[in-house]
């Protein structure tokens, strides 16, 4: 059975013959000036017509004096039709291949084809071509030329294989950047200014996780890579902006799961003169409009539930929920009672717990069981470093969405007071100094830019986790390119063996 390595000799050996020909392999130009899908899409306007098209090379078959290819671009198939004494002959110069030469070619080139649009005997939409071009030889075949591609480690670490033969899987990244269009689409029109904060940062905070860190040489100088945007965005709201936002990368050290990576795209809100109400009222418009842009529909089937995102959405409070299912109110419990409930519920028990992480996973022990859409509020002001305090005087204007058993986002009125900012964030930092590494900074120089005054505001944040739950895959299928251990396979390294390649 023949092996990569003898694909890729073969291939090789077609490289030379072909450079021997004096033809140019790899030419940087090309003339393409229409895409196969507008042909296939409207042959009536382009039939007889001549056309230049380019793509992969998907198929090739030859009978004596007639040849088909299928060629592949981006929007779709085509075939070209060739016939001896029509194609042109081999012409270094102009870079042409005749048809003596097409055993030269083979699946995986890149090729540009120059010929009138018709269709065959058999009704196939095709290009008579006249000239052909190499634009770029493939020495290496596509995997399921030779053993196919169904293993998940090696799609991931060869994505740009898995594009190639998975149609769903390239589809899936249309999809992914309709998502984030749309997301600028909706804001832009409702008056918020896109404006890029820093991935590094001296102090990181915004949420409650285990930042990366990296040193600056420039400056000599640690720094942590971004785990939110929101304290650079909120000192963009003390500088005046009413309405900004960011969409970009944010890295938090932790495992991966099917629902998080160490790296990934997100995006916040914050709208000067808004509280959560306005917030909710947004969001789901906002929603709404996402979803319909970039799937075409507001049903969707998620796991074991039926989710309709038309529909008025239910609110519920955060401690009426963990009081109904575990008999607890969570601002007036110990430790005990908390790693008790957690112990009956069969959830993880931990040394270094604290009641806000404790009530935390019986929460999500809740949120699993939950279909939405629902909003749930008032979570706990120990839970909630950043938001403002509500009328209660323990709760946070603090807003989630529960869809499908996951939460797709956050949201509060923001917190403006420096000097309860202040208190929130010794508190945060007595538990990361007590060993808890997701715990939030100390941010001095945030706390003196509330004291130079923020007007009241609303902000919101929500990761691309929103579009693997509708697109209804996990965290690694849903990005381009996950990161996995870095790992060289042996054809590899028998392919270049002069090579230093660790």
């Amino acid at each position: 059975m023949a092996t990569l390595q003898d694909f890729r000799d073969e291939r090789l050996r077609k490289l030379a013959e072909i450079r021997a020909l004096g033809i140019d392999p790899y030419p940087a130009a090309t003339r393409r000036d229409i895409n196969i899908g507008e042909i296939t899409a409207n042959f009536a306007t382009h039939e007889n017509k001549t056309v230049i098209v380019t793509g992969r090379i998907v198929g090739i078959r030859k009978f004596g004096k007639l040849a088909f290819i299928v060629l592949k671009d981006f929007s779709g198939e085509i075939q070209l039709f060739l016939r001896d004494g029509e194609v042109a002959e081999l012409n270094a110069a102009a870079g042409l291949l005749g048809l003596k030469e097409l055993p030269l070619l083979d699946s995986g080139d890149f090729i540009e084809a120059t010929g009138e649009v018709m269709k065959t005997k058999t009704g196939e939409i095709s290009v008579a071509a006249r000239e052909l071009r190499l634009l770029a030889k493939a020495i290496r075949p596509m995997p399921n030329a030779y053993d196919g591609f169904t293993n998940k480690e090696e799609r991931m670490r060869r994505r740009y294989i898995d594009m190639n033969i998975n149609e769903d899987v390239r589809a899936r990244f249309v999809r992914r950047s309709k998502f984030w269009q749309a997301t600028r689409d909706f804001l832009n029109k409702n008056e918020f200014i896109e404006i890029n904060t820093p991935v590094l940062e001296h102090t990181t905070g915004g949420a409650d996780a285990n930042p990366f860190m990296t040193h600056m040489d420039a400056l000599d100088q640690d720094f942590y890579l971004r785990i939110s945007h929101e304290l650079p965005l909120k000192r963009l709201i003390g500088a005046g902006y009413e309405r900004v936002y960011d969409i970009g990368p944010r890295f938090r050290n932790e495992n991966y799961s099917d629902e998080h990576l160490p790296e990934h795209v997100a995006m916040e809100w914050y709208a000067a003169y808004w509280d959560w109400n306005d917030g909710m009222k947004f969001m789901e418009e906002m929603y709404k409009y996402i979803l319909q842009e970039t799937f075409g529909t507001l049903k969707f089937k998620i796991r074991d539930f039926e989710i309709d995102m038309g529909t008025e959405w239910e609110i519920k409070n955060y401690s009426d929920l963990i009081k109904e299912n575990y008999n607890i109110d969570v601002y007036n419990v110990n430790l005990e009672e908390v790693q008790r409930a957690l112990a009956d519920n069969k959830l993880e028990v931990e040394k270094n717990d604290s009641i806000p992480r404790g009530i935390d996973k019986l929460w999500k022990a809740i949120r699993a069981t939950i279909g939405g859409p629902i909003w749930v509020i008032n979570e706990p002001k120990f839970l909630s470093p950043l938001a403002k305090t509500a009328d209660d005087g323990v709760s946070a204007e603090r807003f989630h969405p529960i869809i499908a058993g996951t939460e797709l986002g956050n949201g509060f009125s923001e917190l403006n007071d420096p000097q309860d900012q202040l208190a929130r964030f010794v508190e945060q930092q007595k538990m990361r100094d007590a060993g808890d590494n997701e715990a939030q900074m100390l941010d001095i120089d945030f706390v003196e830019m509330l004291e130079y005054g923020m007007p009241p505001a609303c902000g919101w944040g929500h990761s691309e986790r929103v579009f693997w739950i509708f697109e209804g895959v996990t965290a690694r299928e849903g990005v381009p390119f996950p990161q996995l251990r870095r790992e060289i396979d042996t054809v590899t390294r028998a392919i270049y063996p002069n090579v230093e390649l660790d």
